[in-house]
């Protein structure tokens, strides 16, 4: 931005600080020590997810000052804020995790009414964790602001025995101490070094798919995700987009223009050759909705389908985001995508340019031990499948990265657990049998409340030896540092009357994730007939507060689990106002 008075005519900041009624309002921004220049210049929210829940979050606050540096180059005025973050592995496995998918929507919500009420131009938002991410992204595509997103960056791996280690080998090691395969203190030397650092779980998790999806869809600039958050030389990146977001402001670069059906599909294309987060299965039609683009689940998987997978990360590989990192990041992959025709080169990134010219500008090539070719993938199709049939009529997911083509299909009867908390107690107490699917029901978006992931019941399968044996199916969600047969996002949820929500044990499921089929060998008139003597919803603890209304507004996962009617009913823009 060029010195001097800037014509606010068309920015929100005129509401609070342009002409003599407002006055008042200028009054508190002399207390806080801005000057005349600060105040006349565009305002730009700096928005952090930082708190001390855990170490995703941790170093959030120190970056924002790298941001807050260069907005002030860029000649606008930082105004930093913080909203919430639930971290899944705090949540994970007990009644915490019910309000984790609802942060999603609370963080997009608590972004919005900040800009919206002191009436910033433009964001720059940092996240670091699962639904903190995709929070912050809805609500730059809510807003349609000029937006940059910056990921606070992975952690750095743990090691023992001469092994990189995560947390998700802590989670799979109680399963290990439950068999009695690992000893009390055996656990606690893993427990002590698995997380050596600040930062998000380092595996191609959650947290690092949807980093990976902000590079992709062009709301962060090109490798801004990669360093971890120990390293200070993420704080260049911090300058950068905080310069960046300054560059939109002149151009008048909304994150509509950059979140397009088109750039949705770079995004999905990212997701698939990563073998990353079935979550982003979730996200990417949350963040579409508020664009008033229709993108769902099975749109994502069709994407999924034709993608190959060749970055071979954890938790279906072998290395974590710092290895990617080192390999050259997002942008290597993109540029292998480009190669096989699978990116479209005319979406406008955070940058200001369009991919194939930042594309252009990367020097990097496929190492073929981290990034593999696109000629020469680990395997021909994406990690994640998606599936369809009369136990899912409006789909499901799965995770297949590092699967074989033996293990995508599964035959097995039904054992029926009605929630998390019943099918984690069978698993420790090996109250199951190879050979059957695990289902978990009653732990959807409504009727959890909170649409659950199911890591604790997972990892310890895993460490029980049994992962492969046994399949599950939920209308929960999974982490992405899940591994094994697991099927999640099972729609309509049981809640909702699903199918899933019919099911009695030993019902002989079949799941086929190379044809992507879910089905029950049940017939139409049997399932009709279990319909109409289906007693409703299983009844909850919440009756009040904010997962009774969060359970009250959730949408299906299909469409993203999102809780408002989104950009197609919206009847004005905030930018615009």
């Amino acid at each position: 931005m060029s010195q001097g008075r800037v014509d606010k005519t068309n920015l929100p900041s005129r509401h609070v600080t342009e002409g003599p009624s407002r006055a008042p309002h200028r009054s508190y921004f002399y207390a806080m020590g801005l000057d005349e220049e600060a105040i006349a210049q565009p305002w730009v929210g700096v928005a952090t997810c930082w708190n001390e829940a855990a170490p995703c979050n941790i170093s959030l606050n120190r970056q924002a000052q790298a941001v807050k540096l260069g907005v002030k180059k860029g000649s606008g005025t930082p105004r930093e804020f913080t909203t919430i973050t639930v971290t899944d592995g705090i949540a994970m496995g007990h009644e915490g995790m019910r309000s984790s998918l609802a942060s999603r929507e609370a963080i997009a919500d608590t972004v919005e009414l900040t800009m919206r009420g002191h009436c910033y131009d433009a964001i720059v938002g940092l996240a670091g964790c699962d639904k903190s991410l995709p929070g912050m992204m809805m609500a730059m595509v809510r807003l349609n602001t000029p937006s940059v997103f910056i990921y606070g960056g992975s952690i750095l791996p743990g090691r023992l025995d001469g092994k990189d280690v995560t947390v998700q080998d802590v989670f799979e090691a109680v399963g290990k101490h439950q068999a009695g395969n690992m000893s009390d203190a055996e656990l606690e030397v893993l427990e002590r070094v698995a997380c050596p650092s600040a930062g998000a779980c380092g595996g191609q998790f959650t947290a690092n798919t949807m980093a990976c999806v902000s590079e992709a869809i062009g709301l962060a600039l090109m490798n801004s995700s990669g360093a971890p958050a120990p390293y200070e030389s993420r704080d260049q990146y911090g300058i950068a987009s905080g310069e960046a977001v300054m560059n939109l402001i002149a151009k008048n670069i909304r994150a509509r223009d950059v979140v397009t059906r088109k750039s949705l599909e770079n995004a999905a294309r990212v997701v698939a050759c990563t073998g990353g987060s079935t979550n982003a299965g979730l996200h990417l039609p949350a963040i579409a909705h508020e664009a008033g683009i229709d993108f769902d689940l099975m749109d994502v998987c069709d994407i999924f389908r034709d993608t190959p997978y060749f970055v071979d990360l954890k938790p279906g590989g072998q290395y974590v985001a710092k290895d990617l990192y080192e390999a050259g990041g997002v942008p290597v992959v993109l540029k292998e995508l480009r190669k096989a025709g699978l990116i479209h080169e005319d979406c406008m990134t955070a940058s200001g340019r369009e991919m194939g010219e930042e594309l252009d500008m990367i020097r990097g090539e496929a190492d073929g031990k981290v990034i593999y070719p696109v000629e020469t993938p680990l395997t021909a199709t994406g990690g994640v499948v998606g599936l369809q049939g009369n136990l899912a009529p409006e789909g499901a997911i799965v995770k297949v990265a590092g699967m074989s083509k033996e293990e995508q299909v599964f035959t097995g009867p039904a054992r029926v657990f009605e929630s998390e908390e019943d099918a984690f107690e069978a698993v420790k107490a090996r109250q199951y049998e190879e050979g059957e699917v695990i289902v978990i029901r009653n732990e959807g978006p409504s009727g959890g409340p909170g649409m659950r992931e199911m890591l604790a019941t997972t990892a310890a399968l895993s460490g029980q030896g049994m992962g492969k044996k046994v399949a599950l199916i939920t209308d929960g969600r999974f982490s992405g540092a899940t591994r094994g047969f697991c099927v999640g996002h099972v729609g309509p949820e049981a809640a909702h009357g699903g199918p899933i929500g019919l099911l009695e044990n030993g019902d002989m499921i079949t799941i086929d994730a190379i044809t992507g089929a879910l089905s029950v060998d049940l017939s139409d008139d049997e399932l009709a007939t279990r319909k109409a003597n289906w007693k409703g919803p299983k009844e909850t603890i919440y009756a009040s507060g904010a997962l009774w209304k969060y359970a009250q507004l959730v949408g299906g996962a299909r469409l993203g689990a999102v809780t408002h009617p989104g950009a197609k009913h919206e009847k004005h823009i905030y930018m615009d106002l």
